[in-house]
């Protein structure tokens, strides 16, 4: 008995995800069809025109935003950030430096200096048991 393959495929949602764009921006061929692990591999090695335009000019998708200002998600809606942004709105952002990005970045880099500290005792505690 031979055991066939089936080709594993995924939304168009959960494709822009892992490819860090946003859907909507995508070509409506994208958007409409499903994608395959394979056609996904393909894209992320060797990306289309537009796919690359997306990457770097956007709109972006939040996660993808809130990294390139280095703030939450979560940040980004206490700002009042709900949409995508393009690569130059997140320029101007930076550049304007609202005060409620001024915190949400003081508050990310304190969740990273915590989450660093804690990691650090962790690994001393399993130091300390290794011996």
């Amino acid at each position: 008995m031979t055991s066939q393959k089936t080709t594993q495929t995924m939304k168009p949602a959960t494709a822009a995800k892992k490819l860090g764009v946003y859907l909507q921006a995508t070509p409506a061929q994208f958007q409409e069809g499903v994608v395959s692990r394979t056609e996904l591999n393909a894209l992320q090695a060797d990306p289309p025109q537009w796919l690359q335009d997306l990457r770097r000019d956007g709109p972006h998708p939040r996660p993808v935003v809130a990294a390139r200002l280095g703030v939450s998600i979560a940040g980004l809606a206490r700002g009042g950030v709900e949409e995508a942004l393009t690569t130059a709105q997140i320029d101007e952002l930076r550049q304007e430096n609202p005060p409620w990005l001024e915190r949400e970045r003081a508050t990310q880099a304190e969740v990273r200096k915590e989450a660093a500290r804690i990691k650090e005792k962790h690994a001393e505690r399993a130091a300390d048991q290794a011996r």
